[in-house]
């Protein structure tokens, strides 16, 4: 029975991630942490953050690749929070890159070719 609770909770947890949403993405910049709002974006079941390629949050990604999100849900009249935590990694791969450019409308504000070396893909890995 633990197990469909737990399957329950799991379901209901990820149905709250649309395409986009802000999250609170917290970095360390050597061991002072480092929080600022980004977009989190949910697609293909993974998670993903489009930056600026000179941000200050790179740099400490570079040095430490831990990171924690924190994300506000409400349904209204209930205010809670999802929290993950783990991993970066920088995306380099050009195919990846351009699929999300193609299918994640505000990164299309920034950047119009996924080899913009202004560009950087990060992939959250919880």
């Amino acid at each position: 029975m633990s197990n469909k609770i737990n399957e329950e909770k799991v379901k209901e947890i990820w149905s709250y991630f649309k395409k986009t949403q802000p999250v609170y993405l917290a970095t360390s910049d050597k061991s002072n942490p480092r929080v600022r709002p980004v977009t989190l974006i949910y697609f293909k079941h993974k998670f993903w953050v489009a930056t600026g390629s000179e941000d200050a949050k790179m740099a400490q990604i570079k040095s430490n690749s831990n990171f924690e999100f924190c994300y506000s849900i409400t349904d209204g009249k209930d205010m809670g929070y999802i929290r993950g935590s783990g991993k970066i990694d920088t995306v380099t791969e050009i195919k990846t890159k351009k699929e999300l450019l193609e299918n994640i409308e505000f990164i299309q504000y920034f950047w119009k070719d996924p080899a913009d070396q202004g560009y950087t893909l990060l992939k959250l890995n919880i």
